[in-house]
This record gives structure tokens, sequence and C-alpha cells, in this order.
């Protein structure tokens, strides 16, 4: 009975975050950090640190109760997580000289948490193939095509780089602005409706973040 109880609170949990069906737009929030992950001079990856709010949190923490971060329990809830984010490519784009660059098919690392009342997802959203860091720029973004999720960085300070690229590698972060037709539009969606798909609704809410080094 807790297994089926699990599947069935996760099931609709994934519903509230990952699918055209919510309240209103948006209606679930994910505040965001991302690290740079690096090898020999080339970009491998970025470390993400996804914090859920107390809402979209409460059935993972419910269904998780007082087991050990280590349990199988956190581990189910991980894995079903994470394998709705695979389903949707990471919700990330990441480009290099106008060409979107791939990711890999698995993250080598992920891990489902609890931060007070909020639920937290910590994974390495891998390259296809680790890019080289001198002289280059690279832009991505993150964001739920839907905008059902709104998913964005506080600031730039949630954007890391290690101590020992510091001195030549930089994030910045830009957040668009988009216009109040836009906005009254996205507000105005109720639980029955979909964003047309030509408007890519969440990618004009999403940021983007430019990473340069010299």
């Amino acid at each position: 009975m807790l297994h089926y109880n699990v599947s069935v609170k996760v099931a609709l949990l994934l519903v509230v975050l990952f699918t055209s069906f919510a309240w209103a737009h948006p209606h679930s929030f994910i505040d965001m950090q991302a690290t740079l992950v690096h090898k020999d001079d080339r970009i491998t990856g970025l470390k993400m640190h996804w914090v859920m709010d107390e809402i979209t949190s409460a059935d993972l923490l419910y269904d998780a109760g007082e087991s050990k971060p280590d349990s199988e329990t956190w581990k189910k809830l991980a894995a079903e997580v994470m394998a709705n984010v695979l389903g949707q490519h990471y919700f990330s784009e990441f480009w290099h000289e106008g060409k979107k660059v791939k990711f890999g098919n698995l993250p080598p690392f992920y891990q489902l948490s609890r931060q007070g009342h909020r639920a937290v997802l910590d994974f390495i959203l891998p390259l296809g193939e680790p890019q080289p860091l001198t002289g280059q720029r690279y832009v991505f973004s993150t964001f739920d095509p839907t905008y059902f999720v709104d998913m964005s960085y506080v600031s730039e300070k949630s954007l890391h780089i290690p101590a020992e690229l510091a001195d030549r590698c930089a994030f910045t972060l830009k957040t668009p602005t988009p216009d109040a037709s836009l906005q009254a539009y996205a507000l105005s969606l109720d639980k029955a409706d979909s964003p047309a798909e030509d408007l890519a609704l969440g990618q004009q809410f999403a940021q983007t973040v430019t990473l340069q080094c010299q």
C-alpha cells in the first residue's frame, strides 16, 4: 500500500510540474542554481540545483516522510522525477556559435533531498561532448515550454564558476521583460487551457545565461 501511494502521489506531482494542465501560468516555481563543470580546460556540463516551491514539494516530502536521505524511498522518488526531466531534454538548451550543443543521454549524478519544506533536485546536466573553454562564448537557458512552471535564477549570484577558472571565465544573466499583453495572456490561462505552440510562451519568459571565457 505504501508503494502504491508513493507512485500515485509522484505521478500527481509530475502532472502539476511537467504537463500542460495546471491552474495558472506559472503555477509552480523552481529556484535554480548552476555551476560550471569542467575537465582539462573543457566544459563537460553544468551542476544544477533546483529548489521547488513548498506547494509543489508537499506530496514528495509527504511520501518521503522520515526516510533517511540515502533510503530506497528517496532514490525511487529521485528516479521518477529525473526521468521526467530527461523526457523534456533537461528543460534546457545550450548554444555555441549559433549551433545547439547536444546533451548526454543520462546524468552522471542526480539526487533528491529535503530543504526545510522544499524538495531539492541536484543533478549534473552533461554535454554530449566536452567543449573548449579558452576564448569561447556559450549561451544556455532552462525553461518549461508551456510556462506552467517558472524556472529562474534569483540573480547572477546563483551562477557559479569554480575558483580555478574565476580569473578568466564569467557568467552573465539576462532576464527578459515580456510586454504587458503577453503577461496578461499568461495569467489568463486556466487549468483547461494550453498556450499556442507557435507562441513559445515559456521561451519568451526564459532567462538566458552567457558564459564567456578568456
